[in-house]
């Protein structure tokens, strides 16, 4: 790989994804990109540079965008991050909105599934408490052919085995073949859309919880803070927004802060101060 392709590469992916690659990770543009290349009958990367540099087929283009944004996901993903949903931020939400009986949470970026699957398993597990009461979860990525993966909602042995407890395997899950589907009164749950983070989330509307994880990683500055910027503006004074354990908004958003004593969930600030205090 020579320096020119990789920069044409990085430069194209960079405006159409946020995504940034430093030139240490060519070897991830070769790996992920030859079955691209495979897939249209070329040789390798090289030959693949060349066809997008004399055809700019948007076809080719999109394959290559979704085969360096689909990342690694998986049921109950840390743990205690989906312990501190049902231990307070649920809790939260169900005195905060008993008047309107409403929750909308967004799963961003959510890959094949597991985050919103995961999150839909645990509200389900709370029953009565949510009984008459109106859930909504919407979950986006760009990748469209891990959007239609996630909507079938089938998933490996490996795939259940990676942090899903057996019980919940047990209770939510069929399996066919060497295969588990998750069971439709939790797919139904989730509402799976195409969505860019570099684009307004407005149209998605207002959600009271947002889940942003491992996300920004991949994003300059720049990008970071304008991502930020956006989904504050879709949340209420009252929200949470979850990001990754190795993720912070120290120096790249003013709209966040971190709810003390709790990693990787923040509050909304506004004109300076915690939102959450004010109201």
């Amino acid at each position: 790989m020579n320096v020119s392709d990789f920069e044409y590469i990085s430069q194209f992916l960079r405006k159409r994804s946020g995504l940034v690659l430093s030139q240490d990770k060519a070897y991830l543009l070769e790996s992920r990109l030859n079955p691209v290349a495979r897939k249209w009958n070329l040789s390798g990367f090289d030959e693949l540079v060349q066809k997008v540099r004399a055809s700019n087929d948007e076809r080719i283009l999109s394959d290559i965008t979704e085969a360096m944004t689909t990342n690694e996901s998986f049921f109950f993903r840390d743990q205690k991050p989906f312990d501190l949903f049902k231990e307070m931020v649920l809790p939260q939400l169900l005195e905060k909105r008993a008047g309107s009986k409403t929750i909308r949470i967004w799963s961003a970026a959510c890959s094949s599934g597991q985050e919103p699957y995961t999150l839909a398993m645990l509200l389900k597990e709370a029953g009565a408490a949510l009984a008459g009461w109106k859930i909504e979860i919407v979950a986006t990525d760009l990748s469209n052919d891990i959007l239609d993966k996630a909507k079938e909602g089938v998933y490996t042995q490996f795939e259940v085995q990676r942090g899903l407890p057996i019980n919940l395997l047990v209770k939510y899950f069929q399996q066919a073949g060497d295969r588990w589907q998750i069971d439709s009164s939790i797919r139904n749950m989730v509402t799976f859309k195409s969505f860019n983070l570099l684009d307004s989330p407005a149209a998605l509307g207002k959600f009271d919880v947002v889940f942003c994880r491992n996300v920004l990683i991949y994003f300059e500055q720049a990008t970071k803070s304008a991502v930020l910027t956006n989904i504050a503006k879709q949340m209420p004074d009252d929200g949470f927004l979850y990001l990754g354990g190795a993720e912070t908004v120290l120096g790249i958003s003013d709209d966040f802060q971190l709810i003390p004593g709790k990693r990787g969930i923040y509050g909304l600030v506004r004109n300076g101060q915690p939102a959450r205090a004010a109201g």
